[in-house]
C-alpha cells in the first residue's frame, strides 16, 4: 500500500498506558466513524505498515486511544511516537452535493461566474491557513481560495468546479 492510494488519519501524539496504548490526534470532522476499526497503516521511514487493533475508542473529542496487537509495552510504543496513521482511500464515506476530497478534484476544471473556463485543478494546498486550488491556465499558475462562498456548485459528473471569484483575482493572474 502506498500513500498515493491512501488518506492521512491522524498521528500519535502520546502514550496513554504502560500496556502500549497510544493516542493519536484524529484529522477529521467526524471522530466517531473511526471508533471501531481494525487496523490502520503506520508510516515507519518510508513505508506503510499495516497494525492490527485489538480495541479503539475515542478519547476526548478528536483523540483516539488506540490498543495495538503488535504494542504491549511503554518501549514498543515509544518506536510509532509521531507516526502518521493511513487508511485506504475506500474507507472514505461517499460525499455528495458540494462538498468533496481534495484529492477527488484534482484534474477538474474550474468555471468562474465571470471569466469562464480559468483552468484545470493540479493540486490542492493545504498547508497555509486558507486552502487553496492550484490551478494551471495555458502554463500560468492561478492560486483560488477554497471556501463556501467563491465554490458555487459541484459537478462531479463533468468534472467541473463552478466559482465565483472575488473581483480583480483571476484578472492579477491573467491580466
Amino acid at each position: 500500500m502506498d500513500k498515493a492510494s491512501c488518506f492521512y488519519l491522524g498521528k500519535i501524539v502520546s502514550k496513554y498506558s504502560f500496556k502500549g496504548e497510544v493516542l493519536v490526534k484524529l484529522d477529521t470532522d467526524e471522530p466517531e466513524i473511526y471508533e471501531n476499526m481494525e487496523s490502520v497503516f503506520v508510516s515507519l521511514g518510508n513505508n506503510l505498515v499495516p497494525f492490527f487493533i485489538d480495541r479503539c475508542r475515542l478519547h476526548k473529542s478528536n483523540l483516539l486511544r488506540i490498543d495495538f496487537e503488535e504494542v504491549k509495552t511503554e518501549s514498543e510504543a515509544d518506536r510509532i511516537m509521531g507516526s502518521e496513521l493511513y487508511l485506504p482511500l475506500s474507507f472514505l464515506p461517499k460525499l455528495s452535493g458540494d462538498k468533496f476530497y481534495f484529492h477527488e478534484v484534482i484534474g477538474f476544471t474550474l468555471i468562474d461566474s465571470a471569466h469562464g473556463d480559468i483552468g484545470i485543478i493540479k493540486s490542492v494546498n493545504d498547508h497555509t491557513s486558507q486552502a487553496l486550488f492550484e490551478v494551471d491556465k495555458e502554463g500560468k499558475e492561478l492560486l483560488i481560495p477554497i471556501t463556501d462562498e467563491i465554490i458555487t456548485k459541484v459537478d462531479r459528473e463533468n468534472k467541473t468546479i463552478f466559482v465565483h471569484t472575488p473581483e480583480g483575482l483571476v484578472d492579477l493572474y491573467l491580466g
